[in-house]
């Protein structure tokens, strides 16, 4: 082992990936750039599995991969100065496992943290005090970083808001040529609380065409428009990410239509196509507030409201100018700020300072 830092990978890094990655098809992996930048060592389901044998097979069945994938870390911990969890479906279990079984000095522990504001991931907090094995909640939306130091009584400086990011050197213009259509088009993308119904309501009967992709490689979600009557004018189906960047260059802009929610939902296709220039109408939900500016990169509408939502797209329908300034205003955005470049150098940021005070204070248990 010559890494001091171990990075978790909840899933199975593709045997071909860097060929894909290499080959244009698709963008670049966040954990291998996070590795990258941090000299980090990578541990995913296979690798987990692999090196924990019968027992690790058992913590499957009785809790899931991630479950294993915790356990793996936890025996490895004397082998690393730092432990980045990419979430906190692993790190809740890693940092429990730590709290009951870990005595002495441990690594330092930094979860990704999506959303823990739900009961089953607060027991963890609430019950079993495991906020103590966590060095640094590294969290995508101030509203889950208020909610942390609000509820748990955490200082600012454990609970790191970072901006999330996009490989904007894959989902860039200059890789496409836009479609020439008949008519305007317009997408939305995703599946994780979405709200597709209202969609639906708002663009029935318009000029426009609409292109909702309606899946996601994270998501457990069902889609949202199953059962639904569909307009004429909507077509719904399945993109790869590479056919996607055709899509957001086809669009006039994106659609962003949440349920209320209290994390990031929607932020990977939020900032794809702000990437491609293109403008985003967004449900205005208390998760996500983090990216688009009203007027500045796009519309904010009231959630679960169609009239509302149809006003927007026909508003910036009318005004391609309006439309395109924010479009050029959210590239500018994520090129300074929310692209997967600056993202990595940030959390290695956050990784060497984290390191640095541990060397000064002493191990483990913060409140």
């Amino acid at each position: 082992m010559t890494n001091h830092v171990l990075l978790t990978v909840a899933g199975t890094i593709p045997a071909d990936l860097v060929a894909q990655i290499e080959r244009g098809q698709r963008p670049r992996a966040d954990y291998l750039e996070l590795a990258r930048h941090c000299g980090a060592d990578l541990i995913d389901y296979a690798r987990a599995h692999q090196e924990t044998g019968w027992f690790g097979r058992l913590l499957a069945r009785l809790g899931g991969a991630d479950l294993t994938l915790a356990w793996a870390c936890f025996r490895r911990r004397h082998s690393y100065q730092a432990i980045i969890t990419d979430g906190e479906q692993v790190g809740l279990p890693l940092a429990a496992l730590f709290k009951l079984f870990a005595f002495g000095k441990r690594p330092q522990h930094l979860m990704i943290t999506h959303v823990i504001s739900v009961p089953k991931k607060m027991f963890f907090l609430d019950v079993l005090r495991v906020q103590s094995q966590i060095d640094r909640f590294l969290v995508y939306a101030t509203r889950q970083k208020h909610f942390i130091e609000q509820r748990w009584k955490l200082a600012p400086e454990r609970v790191l808001f970072t901006p999330f990011m996009v490989d904007s050197r894959f989902f860039a213009l200059e890789h496409v040529e836009p479609a020439h259509l008949a008519r305007p088009q317009i997408c939305a993308v995703g599946l994780e609380r979405r709200d597709y119904p209202t969609l639906l309501q708002a663009v029935d009967g318009l000029p426009v065409d609409v292109v909702i992709a309606a899946a996601s490689p994270w998501s457990k979600r069902q889609d949202s428009t199953a059962g639904q009557r569909i307009p004429a004018n909507v077509t719904v189906r399945r993109f790869t990410q590479y056919e996607l960047r055709q899509l957001y260059a086809d669009s006039a802009f994106l659609v962003m239509p949440l349920e209320p929610v209290e994390f990031q939902a929607g932020i990977t296709a939020i900032l794809e196509a702000m990437a491609m220039q293109r403008a985003v109408i967004c449900s205005r939900v208390a998760g996500q507030t983090d990216a688009i500016r009203d007027q500045e990169h796009g519309l904010y509408v009231a959630p679960g409201d169609p009239v509302a939502l149809r006003r927007a797209i026909e508003t910036l329908l009318a005004n391609p100018d309006q439309t395109a300034t924010m479009g050029r205003n959210g590239h500018l955005l994520v090129m300074q700020a929310m692209n997967l470049d600056r993202y990595a150098e940030r959390l290695h940021g956050f990784v060497q300072a984290t390191l640095a005070r541990s060397a000064h204070t002493p191990s483990s248990s913060s409140a």
